[in-house]
């Protein structure tokens, strides 16, 4: 099966990114041979429309789960029509979360764990400059 981690770097012993729209890599592991292609995220810099635009790339590369730290609620429409199931993890490499997965140690989440836009940069989405 083909599951889809996010990610700081492209192997398996990189961070898991807890974004999913604007994480660094999409690698992509077949969860029997632990094979792996590290995808760069194209959407990482668009100003909108991330999470559709990487959940396009992960269905269209026939992933059937994504684990990523957090999903918003437009890249969690995405992935739930396109068949995907949704797992989050907080820590850990991509090696060790496939491993928990395989496991059975996460599970899929039935919602949006974060709000539109997070990740965005400081502030959570909040577009603009803190004033203290």
């Amino acid at each position: 099966m083909k599951i889809c981690v996010t990610a700081t770097a492209n192997s398996l012993d990189a961070p898991i990114d807890p974004r999913f729209g604007r994480c660094a890599y999409l690698v992509i592991v077949d969860s029997e041979t632990m094979q792996f292609e590290a995808v760069p995220n194209m959407a990482v810099g668009a100003t909108g429309g991330a999470g559709i635009q990487a959940a396009q790339t992960v269905a269209n590369r026939g992933v059937k789960v994504v684990i990523t730290g957090n999903v918003g609620p437009n890249a969690f429409g995405a992935l739930t029509a396109a068949g995907v199931d949704i797992v989050t993890a907080p820590l850990g490499t991509v090696r060790e979360v496939v491993e928990k997965f395989k496991r059975g140690e996460l599970h899929s989440t039935g919602a949006p764990t974060v709000g539109g836009h997070f990740g965005m940069g400081q502030g959570h989405g909040r577009r603009g400059i803190w004033k203290l």
